[in-house]
């Protein structure tokens, strides 16, 4: 005769602390919980809510230039600083945990700073700005123990130019710095002359920015349309590529060292491979104005980029449409745009001379979290993920409240794009001969590319 018998072990139910809930016993088999898919849906349609419910991404404002803010540097070896560039020739190192400025130059140069940036190395306390004045001056940020406020630091080191420069970047390993004005100059630290002139037809140089991790490649973007690769072994041009329209910024991707964002005066923010330009790996548009910069995470899987429509929008480089939407009342065209090293928040700078301090991700709350707090997050994001195609939860994860202005203009913006295709198409249809192919959107705002 068999006999069967409950047996439990006190471990099983014994609570660890007296905060924790009673376990219970509870068996997985599925025939036991013929509800489970719909409580599943129920409960991924109440994350996607609550998500945006608590999306709050804003943080603070910091204010202290008196014009717009049009460049602006992190530096790789302090989280919690950055460096700021204004119309009115002023420089300012920002503390982000503390959100004040604690070091500033008021008459850094003579008109607006068109670019700023680190000196590698977490030894290196200097820093790097350039201007309209043809000045390239280095400062140090331990200058502002003697700095009265009011009275601008005396630089290090000042370099004079032939042009008015538009931007500047450092090597990564190497005393080298390169400039844009009319051409691309390479300099080294200890000399007064440029090493290198590079230049390949562009008028003005609005860019240049070097390779962190092919480090001996850097690009740049001018006003004839067009982005060149040099090569730094050789001091020449690899390649050029012309858009139909001029390039604003250019960003390289950490993680992968053949790829590079740029952001274009078409609205878009396209990513090319460096090895085969003749077209787009990717074409992100949701901006209803001209894209004025771009900037990759830390990761090198998201973008976030600055619009002369007055918004920031966070992209994933895999998919073509924004995840998110940033903006404020009061913020003005924005022109920089940086994500921290950290990978978990925005900068922006626009000319309402503000710079702002966004969260990368909206509904995100910093701080230390219990094992039982993040394993419920898991679990949430893993239901949104799972039913995002759902068209109520779909809803609700896009749901987004931008400006009047914004909303307008993209509509305007679909209709034309929509009467635009329906045109090429009508034009193809009742084409006597040879009727005009259909070209990729990934080529389209491409017109050639020429390799030396």
């Amino acid at each position: 005769m068999k006999v069967k018998a409950l047996s439990r072990s006190t471990a099983d139910y014994t609570r660890e602390t007296k905060s924790d809930i009673q376990r219970l016993p509870r068996n997985v088999d599925p025939e036991l919980h013929p509800l489970e898919r719909a409580r599943e849906y129920k409960r991924a349609l109440n994350s996607a809510k609550l998500e945006r419910m608590f999306a709050k991404p804003f943080i603070a404002s910091m204010s202290g230039h008196i014009d717009g803010i049009y460049t602006m540097a992190k530096n790789p070896w302090d989280l919690d600083s950055i460096i700021t560039g204004s119309g009115d020739g002023e420089l300012r190192l920002w503390s982000l945990s503390d959100q004040k400025t604690v070091w500033r130059a008021p008459e850094a140069h003579r008109g607006i700073v068109k670019g700023v940036c680190n000196v590698p190395g977490g030894e290196s306390d200097r820093f790097l700005s350039v201007g309209t004045d043809k000045l390239v001056k280095v400062w140090s940020r331990s200058e502002s123990a003697v700095a009265v406020d009011g009275v601008t630091p005396e630089t290090i080191a000042t370099y004079s130019g032939r042009h008015p420069f538009s931007g500047i970047d450092h090597h990564r390993n190497r005393p080298l710095f390169t400039t844009c004005s009319s051409l691309v100059e390479v300099w080294d630290v200890d000399r007064s002359e440029p090493i290198a002139n590079l230049s390949w037809g562009a008028d003005t140089i609005n860019t240049v920015r070097m390779n962190q991790t092919e480090v001996n490649v850097l690009a740049s973007c001018g006003t004839d349309r067009s982005v060149i690769l040099y090569d730094l072994r050789t001091n020449s041009p690899l390649s050029k590529l012309v858009m139909t329209l001029s390039t604003n910024a250019i960003a390289w991707n950490p993680m992968e060292a053949f790829m590079f964002a740029t952001a274009n005066e078409d609205h878009n923010v396209y990513i090319f491979d460096m090895r085969r330009m003749d077209h787009a790996v990717s074409v992100l548009r949701n901006h209803v104005s001209a894209v004025m910069d771009v900037d990759y995470s830390p990761t090198g899987q998201e973008l976030v980029s600055g619009s002369y429509d007055r918004s920031i929008r966070l992209w994933d480089v895999n998919k073509a449409h924004s995840r998110d939407i940033y903006h404020t009342k009061r913020m003005q065209r924005v022109f920089c745009v940086k994500f921290t090293q950290d990978n978990k928040y925005v900068l922006s700078g626009s000319d309402d001379s503000n710079l702002r301090l966004w969260r990368a991700k909206a509904s995100e709350r910093v701080g230390i979290k219990s094992n039982r707090q993040q394993a419920s997050i898991e679990y949430a994001e893993k239901l949104k993920d799972r039913y995002k195609f759902v068209p109520e939860v779909q809803k609700v994860l896009r749901q987004r409240n931008v400006p009047a202005g914004i909303k307008k203009a993209s509509q305007t913006k679909q209709i034309m794009l929509q009467s635009r295709k329906r045109k090429e198409e009508n034009e193809r249809k009742y084409a006597k001969s040879n009727p005009k192919p259909r070209v990729p959107e990934r080529r389209k705002a491409i017109i050639g590319v020429t390799n030396k």
